[in-house]
């Protein structure tokens, strides 16, 4: 290490295997990421802004929408002007807040995926008590637990990461800074950090996973209790935003975490869906499928028509 000069920036690759491609990828990447930030701002501002969504299950799809908000901006930014030609460079301190804000979002999210399970488990069997057991004590708790747990997971991570030194190559191949892309670049053995690295992620993902599971699998026999074919279509349909979003969210996690080796494409394809259009679809899929959030929406638009008129 005395003969090599320590690591103060990374050169981003970009995305793998897609040399000619930069300005097609460059608009289609813009306008997705532009959708995204409108539909969750969106979300949102109808949240805040209709009494009747204050509840403990939009309090949650508020947390959500920020969540995607940051999410989509930790990586999309540079990725564009990676795709422009304009910088690929990033400071040292740049590339640890990037994979820390990174893992402490997606983490977050993944608690905060398994408390609206909870709350529908509560809502659908536990019909009477639902005001009392989901008071806005409880709901604000349990919101600032999965924050808290998505920053001590982050932290753990970004630590494994960079309190190893860095001082060979700097050239990241890839399109921002995560734990896969960066260890390889550590001047030490990095095995440990790998190992444990791998194992507090899918300790996170499959516990999340399983109670969420376990959640629905509750709320699957109180449906099959319900008598008439209509009531049980109209509390499954409260419960099938939820399930779209966690299928949209878990699925490419899952195949990242279980694909070791995958083609540097491919692995960066299901990357780029996870960071950019899944937090697009979950405005689609609350918006489309909820018919309160469709109430609110028209009545903010009409109110904001009625005040344009008046003007």
């Amino acid at each position: 290490m005395r003969n090599h000069t320590m690591v103060t920036e990374f050169i981003l690759l970009g995305i793998p295997e897609t040399e000619g491609l930069e300005t097609a990828l460059l608009f289609l990447f813009l306008s997705i990421y532009l959708c995204t930030l409108l539909g969750n701002v969106l979300i949102l501002t109808v949240i805040l802004s209709s009494s009747q969504l204050h509840t403990p299950m939009y309090f949650f799809l508020g947390n959500l929408s920020f969540l995607d908000l940051g999410f989509s901006s930790t990586t999309t930014p540079k990725m564009l002007l990676n795709l422009s030609g304009k910088s690929q460079r990033i400071s040292f301190q740049g590339c640890a807040a990037q994979l820390f804000f990174h893992h402490f979002l997606g983490c977050t999210e993944c608690f905060l995926y398994t408390v609206m399970g909870l709350d529908r488990y509560v809502a659908i069997c536990h019909p009477l008590r639902y005001t009392v057991f989901m008071n806005p004590r409880v709901c604000s708790i349990l919101a600032t637990g999965s924050w808290l747990g998505g920053s001590a997971q982050a932290i753990t991570l970004s630590s494994l990461t960079f309190q190893l030194p860095y001082c060979g190559s700097n050239e990241v191949a890839y399109f921002f800074c995560d734990v896969p892309a960066v260890l390889p670049l550590a001047c030490e053995d990095t095995s440990v950090a790998q190992r444990v690295g791998f194992t507090n992620v899918g300790l996170v993902v499959f516990t999340c996973l399983f109670l969420i599971f376990v959640s629905y699998i509750r709320i699957g026999v109180s449906i099959s209790k319900i008598r008439s074919a209509e009531g049980r279509h109209r509390v499954f349909s409260t419960c099938s935003a939820h399930l779209s979003a966690i299928l949209c969210f878990y699925g490419p996690v899952i195949i990242i975490f279980l694909q070791h080796n995958p083609s540097p494409l491919f692995g960066a394809t299901i990357q780029i869906f996870n960071n950019l259009v899944s937090p697009l679809l979950n405005p689609l899929i609350y918006s489309l499928r909820n018919k309160d959030v469709k109430s609110a929406l028209r009545n903010v638009f009409g109110k904001a028509g009625s005040a344009e008129e008046n003007i």
